[in-house]
């Protein structure tokens, strides 16, 4: 069933990106807006059901591939959007994107974080599947189970690792470059998963664990907004 969810969430984007692309060409900031939310509302959507799977037998091994195989299908889906604040800061700071433009699809970023938080908790409400039950019931399931200052480290460096094999890797062909990605995500998953959930994209984190932000908001802000912000700039100094 989470599965099927999932798929269904990558082609109902599939076909609104699709929709837009033909619709709004003449309208390029509304244009870029509604892409951007909608692939970000995927990346969340589908991100928020595997934390769900996280348990699943045999362990780590099912979340790990379903990591992969769906970081692979993002990549090969949502080519041309960044979906991650961070990457949208990169072009605004080497001037190919303006700072209006910039700013428009990190607002959209944000809103589609939310809208599939939204979404995903209606779907958790209708306990459709056994990974549901008692889903909207664990209130701040925070993933930082170390302490603040090695999270934030952690954070900045898986931040500064993926960002540079991002610029490393586009000399690369695309079919493969997906997959260099994807393998990349997996282990920082493995290597970090159990000690801050290796987010490293503000937009996501929010989306994941929303409620955390509302109880410890200074701390997940530092860690989870400032720590992969400060890691792209460091890439961005350095190159």
């Amino acid at each position: 069933s989470s599965l099927l969810l999932m798929s269904g969430v990558v082609v109902t984007v599939g076909l609104c990106r699709r929709l837009a692309r033909r619709r709004l060409l003449s309208r390029p900031l509304l244009f870029a807006f509604l892409v951007e939310m909608f692939s970000t509302f995927q990346i969340c959507a589908c991100t928020n059901e595997l934390s769900l799977l996280g348990n699943v037998e045999p362990k780590p091994h099912t979340a790990l591939t379903l990591t992969y195989g769906f970081t692979v299908l993002h990549g090969l889906s949502l080519a041309g959007s960044t979906c991650n604040p961070c990457g949208t800061l990169q072009p605004v700071w080497g001037g190919g994107t303006s700072l209006r433009m910039g700013g428009l699809k990190i607002a959209a970023q944000f809103v589609a974080a939310v809208l599939a938080r939204v979404f995903m908790h209606f779907i958790w409400s209708l306990e459709m599947a056994e990974p549901h039950l008692g889903a909207l019931s664990q209130g701040c399931s925070s993933p930082m189970q170390t302490t603040e200052m090695q999270a934030f480290c952690i954070e900045l460096l898986f931040s500064v690792v993926f960002q540079l094999a991002v610029l490393q890797a586009e000399s690369v062909n695309p079919k493969y470059r997906v997959h260099l990605i994807a393998l990349l995500v997996t282990v920082l998953v493995y290597a970090g998963g159990n000690l801050t959930g290796a987010i490293f994209n503000p937009a996501l984190a929010f989306s994941l664990h929303a409620d955390c932000f509302y109880d410890k908001f200074l701390s997940y802000s530092l860690v989870y907004w400032i720590a992969p912000c400060l890691g792209k700039f460091l890439i961005l100094y350095v190159f």
